[in-house]
């Protein structure tokens, strides 16, 4: 753009430059404002936030222009669910309340599967990693950055054990890594009320067995709400999925055959941080209405405030998973004022006062995924 020279005057007659010089200020505001029209679409390109509970497929629910390149990873952010988790149920409440929404903002592409609601980890795991096969043919990219909230840190550790090639990085949310001591109360109460009622080993009483029904009955529907059809359903089991997440099955057998960036014992810290070119990372909270650092209008903080009965004084948790069980490779806090459902912005955001706001944690993390290069 050609912008014309002021015309020759008299060095001391400076009133005749003013009229120039505010015509020279609004050709160059012009052109200012023409850059940034020019580069508009290449920030707003980005932030789409799809559903892969589909049968056929990853569906898009979610595409607004992105605000700035915060969160805009070289590679797609993957979240997998927990224990009778969701993606999107009847297409109304999202597991992942507002994160999505806010990491596309910054840039992200962002992927939401969905596994069987209750089963064991190798199950699910298996079922995310294909989809994530399927996700990284639809981007074209090599690889994906795994988040996974309680079972779902379970999930995505398999999958970047069995197909580290696939996996840039794993962030695993309020996950119970060495087991949850609710499951493990769970089982004693099953296991100990069924021989009270004179079964043998290995058996259930009327009343488990009618209890099991029940939650692979409510995974049943909750998988149907997501989007998965009747056709694609796996099999529900309840006590697999229990048993899954005990302290005992995960020291004995999980954490045995899968240690990659693992603490050596309960309460340590892990040691490494980078496995196989697989980038290990790792947060979560402790406090329920009990402990007096959470949100009274919270309902779920009441229920997980009952749950966390199941855990010695001196085993801060958040009502499912304590602290110490839920460290892995770069531990970026493990004692957030966050009770388990406000780890994934629930419920419908209602979440602790006195701490930072997990869209922020969200938004740090994958910003810090960003700056790692993946």
């Amino acid at each position: 753009m050609l912008i014309d020279s002021p015309r020759r005057q008299s060095s001391t007659d400076s009133s005749l430059y003013q009229p120039v010089s505010a015509h020279y200020f609004k050709r160059i505001s012009s052109l200012m404002m023409l850059l940034c029209l020019t580069a508009l679409p290449a920030i707003s390109q980005a932030g789409q936030y799809y559903n892969c509970a589909n049968a056929t497929g990853c569906k898009l629910i979610g595409d607004s222009p992105a605000t700035s390149d915060y969160t805009k990873t070289d590679y797609p952010i993957v979240m997998t669910h927990g224990l009778t988790g969701w993606t999107r149920l009847y297409n109304i409440l999202d597991y992942w309340y507002g994160i999505p929404e806010t990491l596309t903002s910054g840039g992200s592409e962002v992927y939401i599967t969905k596994t069987t609601a209750a089963q064991d980890t190798e199950f699910r795991g298996e079922e995310l990693l294909t989809q994530v096969k399927a996700i990284l043919t639809v981007t074209g990219k090599d690889k994906v950055n795994l988040f996974g909230h309680s079972h779902g840190g379970l999930d995505i550790r398999y999958v970047a054990a069995v197909a580290p090639d696939k996996v840039a990085s794993v962030t695993a949310v309020s996950s119970p890594e060495q087991g949850s001591k609710m499951a493990d109360w769970v089982i004693k109460m099953v296991t100990e009320g069924s021989v009270k009622s004179g079964y043998g080993d290995g058996e259930f009483n009327k009343r488990s067995v009618a209890a099991l029904n029940w939650f692979n009955r409510l995974g049943k529907r909750i998988d149907t709400g997501s989007g998965a059809t009747l056709e694609t359903l796996q099999q529900q089991d309840a006590w697999a999925a229990v048993v899954a997440l005990s302290t005992d099955y995960n020291k004995r057998y999980f954490n045995a055959k899968y240690p990659q960036a693992m603490p050596s014992h309960y309460c340590g810290q892990p040691t490494a941080t980078k496995v196989n070119g697989v980038a290990y990372y790792s947060f979560s909270g402790v406090g329920t209405i009990l402990d007096g650092i959470t949100n009274p209008l919270d309902p779920s903080d009441y229920m997980l405030a009952l749950t966390g009965l199941s855990f010695p004084k001196d085993d801060p948790n958040d009502g499912l998973v304590s602290s110490c069980s839920s460290r892995l490779g770069y531990v970026i806090r493990d004692n957030y004022k966050m009770n388990h459902l406000d780890s994934v912005n629930q419920v419908l955001g209602i979440v602790a006062w006195q701490e930072t706001n997990p869209l922020a944690i969200y938004r740090a993390q994958v910003n810090r995924l960003k700056l790692a290069g993946l």
